[in-house]
């Protein structure tokens, strides 16, 4: 697995952990991320992914909310909403080019979600990224 597939996943996996548990603090993730991801650059991009993803999750779920006719952020599944919020976060504030985003969400999707997790993101992400105020494609 590449690098930063690797960081992407973990930082899903946080993103999830703290949905599901709220009252973990940035401090115990950033320490799980280091633990987990031995390569300081690898634990500098996963704790970016979270940490940017968290700073901005307001402005997130509402694009997201936007976009996802028919569903509510609560309505989705926990693994799919925060692939989506990562997704989200990496295609407004990264450099990330969009097809590169689209396609590694997908792959989590694929390896975390339900069956039809990786259609779903992709059409929301889709969405987002025709709307992304950033450039790249």
């Amino acid at each position: 697995m590449a690098k930063r597939s690797k960081a992407r996943e973990l930082a899903m996996q946080m993103l999830f952990l703290v949905d599901m548990n709220p009252d973990i603090d940035g401090k115990t993730v950033l320490h799980m991320i280091q633990d987990r991801l031995e390569d300081e650059q690898q634990s500098r991009f996963a704790w970016t992914l979270f940490a940017g993803t968290m700073e901005h999750r307001e402005t997130i779920d509402d694009r997201i909310s936007k976009v996802a006719k028919n569903w509510t952020l609560k309505r989705m599944a926990v693994t799919d909403r925060n692939l989506l919020r990562l997704g989200c976060f990496e295609l407004d504030y990264h450099d990330t080019p969009h097809t590169v985003v689209i396609d590694e969400i997908i792959e989590l999707a694929k390896k975390f979600g339900a069956e039809n997790s990786s259609s779903f993101v992709n059409g929301i992400l889709d969405k987002l990224a025709g709307q992304s105020h950033k450039k790249t494609q």
